[in-house]
């Protein structure tokens, strides 16, 4: 019985990949924004990314950060319309974090509007919103 369990869950967990597409990671997020260099400046500055070199003929466009080794986050100069499907609990993206007390500590002191709720599993989650309007939450790892 235990060997079936077993060959069972391999079978689950490997399967996902045959005849599918084979994914082996994330490699980024990219967002529309109004502003560049105001968002820039928010992903910098108030969640703490850190900043790609652009080449230099897309500088006034794009404006890129690393969320952890091989993911990352582009910013697309040109969005003209407001973001409307913001409420965290639909449509958003997260970081992992390891403590988001630490989180809720930098936020206030930068006072940074914020929504912080905890997960049906116990893990807490914080919310907040870019300048454009997308919520970005900071999840901790379980």
């Amino acid at each position: 019985m235990r060997y079936f369990f077993v060959l069972f869950m391999w079978t689950c967990f490997t399967s996902l990949s045959v005849g599918q597409i084979t994914i082996t990671g994330y490699n980024h997020v990219a967002l529309t924004v109004k502003d560049i260099e105001k968002s820039t400046i928010f992903y910098r500055d108030t969640v703490g990314l850190a900043v790609i070199p652009v080449p230099k003929h897309l500088q006034a466009i794009r404006s890129w950060f690393r969320i952890a080794e091989g993911q990352e986050l582009h910013l697309l100069a040109d969005r003209r319309e407001a973001v409307t499907n913001n409420d965290p609990n639909h449509c958003h993206f997260s970081m992992t974090v390891t403590n988001a007390d630490a989180v809720e500590v930098h936020l206030k002191a930068l006072n940074v509007k914020y929504l912080r709720q905890q997960r049906f599993d116990g893990i807490w989650q914080i919310y907040i919103t870019d300048p454009d309007g997308y919520s970005v939450e900071f999840n901790e790892a379980k």
